[in-house]
């Protein structure tokens, strides 16, 4: 799992943007299990993508925004709610329209909905943005979860505590360049 720290401006939404293929480098490329980026590799849908927009539907509830994610990939949609609900806490909220939520309720249904369909790769950029301490534990295991079920994990935060939960490597940058690259045990939190 590798955490990509930096200050404002140092890239780490970009890097972000173009692993999870949303941007495309100037040079390089992104190779993931053996084809590039969208040639063979991993397909955009396939990938897990938590930002800084929540990229859920204000009308629709929890529970529909779920349902509707698991369909997409072919999940049964009873199943996958109640998996996220139970992991998330979406029980208290997950039946009202989603533009009601607070911060932390559109960040846990944003995660929640990244990783419906068990994708290979899943990206976060500031996920503990809006969670309270429990919030941002209960994510720091569901990090743990996915790392050890084999996803690539990358998260870029601002947050040390939720970093040093979790990392395995960070990532240093600064003006879009890695200034360091470390390699460390992840922590129980």
């Amino acid at each position: 799992m590798t955490v990509v720290r930096g200050g404002n401006g140092s890239g780490k939404s970009t890097l972000l943007g173009i692993v999870g293929g949303r941007i495309r480098p100037t040079s390089g490329h992104v190779e993931y299990g053996g084809g590039l980026n969208g040639e063979g590799g991993l397909q955009l849908g396939s990938i897990g993508w938590v930002g800084h927009d929540s990229l859920c539907y204000a009308d629709l509830t929890a529970r529909q925004n779920i349902e509707f994610t698991a369909r997409l990939h072919g999940r049964d949609e009873g199943r996958a709610y109640e998996e996220a609900s139970e992991r998330f806490g979406l029980g208290d909220f997950g039946e009202r329209p989603v533009r009601t939520y607070s911060r932390g309720q559109h960040q846990r249904l944003s995660i929640a909905r990244a990783l419906v369909q068990g994708p290979p790769l899943v990206v976060f950029d500031e996920p503990t943005v809006g969670l309270d301490a429990a919030a941002s534990a209960v994510l720091a295991r569901v990090v743990r979860e996915e790392a050890g079920r084999g996803a690539a994990v990358v998260v870029a935060t601002h947050d040390s505590v939720f970093a040093d939960r979790v990392a395995d490597r960070v990532l240093q940058l600064r003006a879009g360049r890695t200034v360091c690259a470390t390699a460390e045990e992840s922590r129980d939190g």
